[in-house]
């Protein structure tokens, strides 16, 4: 895609007949947090920025870890923000307005 910074938002939802959708989220969460890219946890979304490559790759990762832990399925929404001569950051992004 790029070689320049991309920011990518993702909501992952679980679904679990048996076990409680929070602690399904909490485990994508987990995988997001310990690959090391910059990322925000929101309440509808977790946002990160880093080569597009790099983030879908932890996307995918997450999904699968939600899997793994007991959802049926998952619905996964994506917003993205790139450019292609140019980062996109978080610091351009003001969230104090």
């Amino acid at each position: 895609m790029t070689d320049h910074l991309t920011s990518i938002g993702i909501q992952i939802i679980p679904k679990s007949k048996a076990l409680h959708t929070y602690d399904l989220v909490d485990e994508a969460i987990a995988v997001i947090q310990a690959s090391g890219l910059k990322h925000q946890i929101t309440p509808f979304e977790t946002v990160m920025e880093g080569k597009y490559e790099e983030i879908m790759k932890v996307c995918d990762q997450a999904q699968k870890a939600v899997l793994a832990a007991g959802a049926e399925e998952c619905l996964v929404y994506f917003r993205i923000h790139y450019r292609k001569d140019a980062d996109v950051t978080f610091e351009e992004k003001r969230l104090d307005r």
